[in-house]
């Protein structure tokens, strides 16, 4: 069976705080996170990826366009018809 790539598309938002929450997920103890090793391997390439993608992480002002990033790509509650056990409604 041939292995064809799989190409995921992400908004520079989802790309920054996705490579923030796995760089903290990497600086964790992963054996504890993550229990079968073979999981390491693709969750190191997404990451390598998006920093070498994300020229913004290293940027004086990183933590505010990190919060910039998270707000916007928080639902906004206020106009979600979704209820609170994540269902829509």
């Amino acid at each position: 069976m041939e292995n064809p790539e799989i190409i995921i598309k992400l908004t520079s938002d989802e790309a920054l705080v996705l490579s923030d929450w796995l760089e903290q997920v990497q600086m964790t103890d992963l054996s504890r996170l993550v229990g079968d090793a073979a999981v390491w391997a693709p969750l190191h390439r997404i990451a390598g990826t998006l920093d070498k993608s994300l020229s913004g992480i290293f940027a004086a002002d990183y933590a505010e366009r990190l919060e910039a990033a998270r707000s916007r790509l928080r639902p906004d509650l206020g106009d979600s018809a979704i209820d609170e056990a994540g269902t829509d409604t």
